[in-house]
């Protein structure tokens, strides 16, 4: 199983959304069958059956074995993904794009640079999952509490600073085995935590 699967496709991001199936997508972290996933859910193991058909059609679910009980078979059924990101690839059409408006202290340019961060570090999980290699990322999460919007300001420009020297220190054009990697650092309010 897959710690995170990314969904590229806008047909299996649409069966995702469905509330039931996001739900049996849970409960699949562990293998279940229609029968104990329907008990669970509280809906008959039919309906539970159907949806997940849809879900291995999609990829979402894999057969996990097959159970003899009398004279039936029952299929034993596992998430193929412990959780799972659509990324903006899946809305091609739709997909927000940094370009339309290039403003760097505008909330929806940075919901539209993170939706790219999705969509590129996505296709990177993908090609690597299928290739059996790793992808080679660095992060930085972390919070600050300004006393002021001056020193929110203040923050923000010495970080622009400090970055942009940092790029230029280490980007080297001339590289010919180089490989060029993009750097996104975003500063937002926090969402409380809800307690």
């Amino acid at each position: 199983m897959l710690e995170v699967a990314v969904i590229e496709d806008a047909a299996t991001a649409e069966v995702t959304l469905d509330p039931v199936r996001v739900r049996l997508l849970a409960e699949l972290v562990e293998p279940g069958s229609a029968t104990t996933l329907a008990a669970k859910v509280g809906l008959p193991r039919q309906k539970v059956n159907y949806h997940l058909r849809t879900l291995e059609q999609h990829g979402l679910v894999e057969l996990a074995e097959e159970r003899r009980k009398g004279n039936m078979t029952e299929r034993v059924m596992r998430a193929t993904a412990a959780s799972y990101v659509i990324s903006p690839t899946a809305l091609a059409a739709v997909q927000p794009d940094p370009a339309r408006s290039p403003d760097r202290l505008s909330a929806r340019w940075l919901l539209a640079v993170a939706a790219r961060l999705v969509r590129d570090v996505g296709s990177l999980i993908t090609g690597a999952t299928k290739a059996g290699k790793r992808v080679a990322t660095f992060a930085i999460d972390g919070e600050v509490r300004f006393a002021t919007a001056r020193d929110r300001a203040a923050f923000a420009e010495e970080l622009a600073v400090a970055v942009t020297g940092l790029v230029a220190k280490y980007h080297d054009e001339t590289a010919g085995g180089g490989r060029a990697h993009r750097v996104v650092v975003a500063v937002h309010p926090s969402i409380p935590k809800e307690s």
